[in-house]
C-alpha cells in the first residue's frame, strides 16, 4: 500500500543543507528495498513529498520517524495517509 507523506521543513536552511546528505542516502536504501516509491522537494524548498510503500500506516510512519531529516527536526510537520492509487 502506497503512504504519502507531505511534508513542512523548519525554517532553519542551513540545517536542512548540513542534514541533506544523510537524509538522501537513507532515502536511496529504502527505494533501493522497495520501500519508497518516489520523493522529492517541493521547488520552494519549504518541505517535500515522500510516497511510502509499506504494509501499514504504522510501517510508514516508522520509516518517516527514522528519517535524518526527522531526527535531526527539519520536519516541523507532516501529514502522512494512506493513498489508493487508481491511475
Amino acid at each position: 500500500m502506497k503512504y504519502p507523506a507531505v511534508i513542512v521543513y523548519c525554517d532553519d536552511k542551513a540545517k536542512v543543507q548540513s542534514v541533506r546528505p544523510m537524509h538522501r542516502e537513507y532515502l536511496g536504501k529504502l527505494r533501493s528495498e522497495g520501500r519508497i516509491a518516489m520523493s522529492g522537494p517541493f521547488t520552494d524548498d519549504s518541505g517535500a513529498l515522500i510516497v511510502y510503500e509499506a504494509a501499514s500506516l504504522d510501517e510508514a510512519r516508522a520509516l518517516l520517524e527514522d528519517d535524518p531529516f526527522n531526527k535531526a527536526g527539519v520536519f516541523q510537520s507532516y501529514q502522512l495517509k494512506e493513498w489508493n492509487q487508481v491511475i
